[in-house]
């Protein structure tokens, strides 16, 4: 028999955890060819969702629970569930509901038919207009400076076969999403089209600040095109500059008694160069903090506890932490 795992990242979801795991389990149910588990990873919540993930995996033992000791932010908590699960197929979707936990038969059903990947695409969204228009101009961002060919709309949302899992487990990447992976590594993937629902309680842990962030990191994970841009925009302002100090030295020499070149340009040039050699420097500093993360060996989260699974799924931590936390 075979057996699909399904991953559900939580942060501060004490809301909708009831909900994501009965919407999740009712849709399994109807699936009596396959064995099931719910893995749900809580990225060390400060409300009660570690207390409800545990008292639902004492009733149910096909829920399977891990505790992180710290936020280890979302894509590292979640390649972490992912890389944990023992299902011929691993499914993520997020634990705020906004993606269709109905979709688990469609995603299968494509699975069954040799695609190694299938993820949801989204076609509308329920959310705010603004929200919405700011993430379609985010994806074309990407897919347009990326160094390969990117999908639109896509966040994840998904089966992935194990085998894919496997492969990307080697890979020191701990902060790129695993559908850049994915693509990067030349994958094909089948689209599901789908309309984002509104997410049902609480709000989300992403500020404005965050997602910015996040929109720079993932140009950077993928695209080598600005640091391209940066050294054409330096030589272009270099022959600017040339080309302007000539002909201030020929005015100069020309009209020597009349000619007054004035503060002002001299100003404004400092204050635009400045502005980009700071953005420069901006681009190549977050270049550098990704070959730093992808030098730095370090695990990819460490985890407080585990509940549910087997004596040969312990947990990924250091050995000093295990001993800790027991």
């Amino acid at each position: 028999m075979k057996k699909i795992s399904v991953c559900v990242p939580c942060y501060n979801e004490e809301k909708n955890i009831e909900t994501a795991y009965q919407r999740i389990k009712d849709v399994l149910e109807k699936m009596p060819k396959y064995d099931y588990e719910i893995i749900f990873g809580d990225n060390c919540s400060t409300d009660n969702s570690g207390k409800l993930l545990k008292g639902l995996a004492e009733k149910d033992h096909r829920v399977k629970v891990i505790i992180n000791n710290r936020n280890f932010g979302p894509e590292r908590s979640s390649k972490n569930i992912m890389f944990s699960s023992a299902g011929d197929v691993v499914i993520s979707i997020p634990c705020d509901m906004q993606e269709p936990p109905e979709m688990i038969p469609q995603f299968i059903e494509e699975w069954e038919k040799g695609n190694l990947v299938v993820f949801g695409q989204k076609i509308k969204s329920a959310e705010g207009k603004i929200k919405y228009n700011c993430r379609k101009l985010y994806y074309k961002i990407i897919k347009k400076f990326s160094d390969t060919p990117q999908y639109e709309q896509v966040t994840g949302f998904g089966c992935i076969d194990q085998c894919v899992i496997k492969s990307l487990k080697g890979l020191n990447e701990r902060n790129m999403p695993l559908r850049y992976l994915i693509a990067d590594l030349g994958y094909p993937v089948k689209l599901i089209p789908y309309t984002q629902a509104v997410r049902e309680n609480g709000k989300s842990s992403y500020s404005v600040g965050k997602y910015f962030d996040f929109a720079i990191s993932s140009l950077v994970e993928t695209s080598s095109v600005p640091l391209h841009m940066i050294t054409i925009f330096g030589f272009f302002c270099a022959v600017i500059s040339l080309v302007f100090g000539v002909i201030y030295l020929i005015y100069k020499l020309i009209y020597w008694d009349t000619f007054s070149a004035g503060v002002a340009p001299v100003l404004i040039s400092v204050f635009f160069l400045s502005s980009v050699q700071l953005m420069s420097i901006g681009f190549i500093g977050e270049y550098i903090g990704v070959i730093l993360t992808r030098v730095t060996k370090r695990p990819l989260v460490t985890e407080k506890e585990r509940v549910n699974f087997e004596e040969d799924e312990r947990s990924t931590c250091p050995a000093d932490f295990a001993e800790i936390n027991k």
